[in-house]
């Protein structure tokens, strides 16, 4: 299951991790990569983790600080499973691998077109659980015609 976040109201402000780049800069990227982190960063970046943490790519080599701000976000959610990710800078590529994942916590702000299995499921801000993209995209609607009604008030 994913848990998804469409505000911050609903969790402990510290278990939230809003500004990927700086957080990663100085947490996330301080810490031991497993393969799995550098398989991500391959996949994600075309970039290979070095043992003393910089990145080589086909521009040549670079700090892991070079990496893009989705594949920081990535590595935020792969790295940091207690808390909740902000996803709204990823691209196509990076959302496509983490609606791929389980028992995550994150925050989207608006929605994107995602490839999402017909059998995710998908929990709204604590309270609505959804499954797969038709779910994903019909929750999406029912809240904006939500927002326009508070607009409205």
């Amino acid at each position: 299951m994913i848990y998804l976040y469409t505000n911050t109201k609903h969790k402990d402000a510290k278990s939230w991790i809003m500004k990927n780049d700086w957080y990663f800069n100085l947490n996330t990227g301080n810490q031991s990569f497993t393969e799995k982190e550098k398989h991500a960063i391959k996949k994600v970046d075309q970039a290979k983790l070095t043992e003393d943490k910089h990145i080589v790519t086909k521009y040549g080599v670079g700090t892991i600080r070079n990496l893009s701000s989705g594949c920081k976000t990535l590595l935020n959610i792969l790295m940091n499973p207690d808390k909740v990710v902000n996803i709204d800078e990823c691209g196509k590529n990076v959302l496509d691998i983490i609606f791929t994942m389980e028992d995550i916590s994150i925050h989207m702000s608006r929605p994107e077109r995602i490839a999402i299995n017909e059998d995710k499921e998908i929990l709204f801000n604590d309270t609505d659980l959804v499954i797969g993209k038709k779910g994903y995209e019909n929750w999406w609607t029912s809240e904006y015609k939500r927002r326009d009604e508070e607009d409205d008030l």
